[in-house]
């Protein structure tokens, strides 16, 4: 069996899979195959006093069966790559918000300096069976450096943000660079259908590559496969932490305390692109257009900090302050205060309790690739009575869960009345609902989107001809 090699910005021990997220999906293949984990430290490294940086340091760390392999960034490469490139052009560009990208043309160079980094520190570790996935949009030229240092692996790569639409991609100065660089993995895999039609319409309209059909496409002396893979949650996993110790504690605490309400939940990362003002405004619609929602619906918007050394994250903190405060001062009452807001990270072993303490859940993105807040709530569900999930249009998860309430959360009015419906709505229509959208959850889970990507990357290898594969 070959080995698989799993590259991201961060690395996760998958021996510690209480985190969630890619430690989950990928526990059991690096497991088995006695895995390699390459990535980011965290660590930066600051100039010395004649304002030169040491070669970064490589750190190994055996995580049982599994490698994990780490460098550090130094300062100068960190703000380029990370907060510059990544967060600043990628990020906001991706989730269609081109008012708050940052094309400062020095950034570019960090990301690809960073890139070609990885490549030289990873390539020394390869061998020669091994199959590489590459996640997210911090490493989109990875192959194309791994391929200039005469590495042939098979190598495929996940974007688990949303991909715009050509024209506004075709904003980002280099554009044409980083689809170029896609062409150099054998396996694109998007989130959503919607993402890989934008791709398709892309790689048509800018590159003007030849389609051959079953989504393989050729263009610069490459055949890559793309498709949609959309990720799912390891459901069995997620039940167990529902009913371990501190979910049902944390269930109990809230029906005790919430025994007189009608419980809503948002749980987000404080991000322009989950839409919390918008939630917020149409929540202090349903209020003020229903008076019997009064003393008897109560929100719980928890908020995680998210890259707060960016301003544009200062800004939207102080709007949800403001808004926040505002519903309360307006329609609060001594014994009951429509909005609990939290700005901090609640630990993940609690939130299948509040899930399943609450009526409705609010997941209501103005852009997203998945989200995954909207499948673990609908898992963490009783059966027999199952609370509303009120979902936006716009995430990723909307194409898989259409037995959700899906709105648009731009429209303030329609986005209230939906919050209202999901409230007022029967047990009948509650179960059938649960029961459409748990069959959905069981057939495509983490392990189903894990499997699925990489026996596609081992039937996808590219054909290349002509001249080997220069640095971009």
């Amino acid at each position: 069996m070959s080995r698989l090699v799993v590259v991201s910005n961060r690395v996760a021990d998958p021996r510690k899979t209480a985190a969630g997220g890619l430690a989950v999906a990928l526990a059991e293949v690096l497991n088995n195959t006695g895995g390699l984990w390459f990535g980011w430290s965290g660590k930066i490294i600051e100039a010395s006093e004649d304002g030169t940086f040491p070669d970064p340091a490589v750190h190994t760390h055996q995580a049982g069966p599994v490698k994990l392999v780490t460098l550090d960034l130094n300062r100068t490469d960190h703000d380029a790559y990370y907060l510059g490139y990544s967060n600043g052009v990628l990020w906001p560009v991706f989730h269609y918000r081109l008012d708050l990208a940052d094309f400062d043309a020095g950034y570019i160079a960090g990301y690809r300096r960073v890139n070609q980094l990885f490549a030289r520190k990873l390539a020394p570790l390869l061998r020669e069976d091994d199959i590489i996935w590459v996640h997210d949009y911090h490493l989109i030229p990875l192959a194309a450096e791994l391929r200039a240092l005469g590495c042939n692996q098979r190598i495929g790569f996940f974007l688990h943000i949303p991909l715009p639409p050509p024209l506004i991609l075709a904003a980002i100065p280099g554009h044409d660079w980083l689809i170029r660089a896609l062409f150099a993995y054998d396996l694109v895999g998007f989130q959503s259908n919607a993402d890989h039609s934008h791709f398709c319409s892309y790689v048509q309209s800018e590159a003007h590559a030849q389609n051959l059909g079953e989504g393989r496409w050729r263009a610069f002396n490459r055949t890559i496969q793309a498709g949609a893979f959309p990720i799912g949650i390891d459901v069995e996993e997620f039940t167990a932490l529902t009913n371990a110790p501190e979910g049902r504690d944390m269930y109990e605490r809230m029906r005790r305390e919430y025994s007189r309400r009608k419980l809503l939940v948002g749980v987000d990362r404080l991000d322009y692109s989950k839409g919390l003002p918008q939630r917020m405004r149409a929540f202090r619609e349903l209020l003020a257009r229903n008076p019997e929602t009064h003393r008897s619906a109560t929100l719980i918007q928890i908020a995680s900090p998210s890259r707060e050394d960016v301003s544009a994250y200062g800004d939207i903190l102080h709007e949800l302050e403001s808004l926040c405060g505002s519903i309360n001062g307006n329609f609060g009452e001594l014994d009951w205060m429509p909005v609990r807001y939290m700005h901090r990270t609640v630990a993940r072993a609690r939130l299948p309790g509040l899930y399943r303490a609450s009526r409705v859940a609010l997941v209501t993105p103005l852009r997203d690739g998945m989200n995954l807040v909207a499948k673990e709530f609908v898992v963490a569900q009783d059966p027999h009575d199952p609370g509303v999930l009120v979902l936006s249009r716009f995430a990723g998860a909307a194409e898989q869960m259409p037995e959700a309430l899906l709105v648009n959360p731009y429209d303030t009015e329609a986005t209230a009345s939906a919050i209202h419906l999901a409230l007022q709505m029967p047990l009948e229509e509650r179960r059938e609902r649960h029961e459409a959208l748990m069959k959905t959850m069981r057939r495509f889970d983490v392990h189903w989107w894990c499997d699925t990507f990489l026996d596609t990357l081992s039937k996808a290898k590219a054909e290349e001809t002509g001249t080997p594969w220069l640095r971009l």
